[in-house]
C-alpha cells in the first residue's frame, strides 16, 4: 500500500470536461512552495498544462505564500515545470494539437514524500452535456434513496 495524502482535487474539471485519459506527473517546487502545499494552501481550479518545446508547464496554479518564509518566499502564480518522460511529453503535445483537447490538473497529492499531480487529457463539455450529467446524478441519488428506504 503506497502512502499518499491528497492535497486538493479539481472538482470543477470533472464538471466542465470529459476526462479521456489520466497520468501522473511530478512538479518542480521550491522550498516554501512545498511547505505551503503540505499545508493545503493551493488552488488548481483554473489551472492548465501546456507543452513548451520539450517541456511541460503548469499555468494559473496558485500556491499561497508561506507565512514563515520571510524574503525567501516564492512567487504565488508562477509557471511550474512538470516532470514526465520525453515520450510522454511528445505524445501529450501531439494530442493537445487535436481540436478541443486540453491538459487539466485533476488532483495534487503527496506520494512517498514527493508532490505529484494527476493530469487529465480532457475535452470540453457543452452546457447541455453538463445539464444531462447533473440530471443523471440526481436520478441516481433518488434511486439510491428509494432502495435504502425499501431495504429497511
Amino acid at each position: 500500500m503506497v502512502n499518499t495524502k491528497t492535497i486538493t482535487v479539481n472538482r470543477k474539471a470533472y464538471h466542465n470536461y470529459d476526462i479521456l485519459e489520466t497520468l501522473e506527473a511530478g512538479i518542480v517546487l521550491t522550498g516554501t512552495e512545498i511547505k505551503s502545499l503540505r499545508a493545503g494552501m493551493i488552488t488548481i481550479r483554473d489551472a492548465y498544462a501546456k507543452p513548451d518545446g520539450s517541456e511541460l508547464w503548469l499555468f494559473n496554479s496558485y500556491i499561497a505564500a508561506y507565512q514563515a518564509g520571510s524574503y525567501y518566499n516564492h512567487e504565488t502564480n508562477r509557471p511550474r515545470k512538470l516532470l514526465l518522460h520525453r515520450r510522454q511529453i511528445d505524445q501529450l503535445a501531439g494530442m493537445t494539437t487535436q481540436k478541443g483537447l486540453t491538459l487539466v490538473p485533476l488532483k495534487i497529492y503527496i506520494k512517498r514524500g514527493v508532490a505529484k499531480l494527476e493530469l487529465g487529457m480532457a475535452r470540453g463539455r457543452k452546457s447541455y452535456d453538463k445539464r444531462d450529467s447533473i440530471a443523471r446524478r440526481e436520478t441516481d441519488r433518488v434511486i439510491e434513496r428509494e432502495l435504502k428506504r425499501r431495504n429497511r
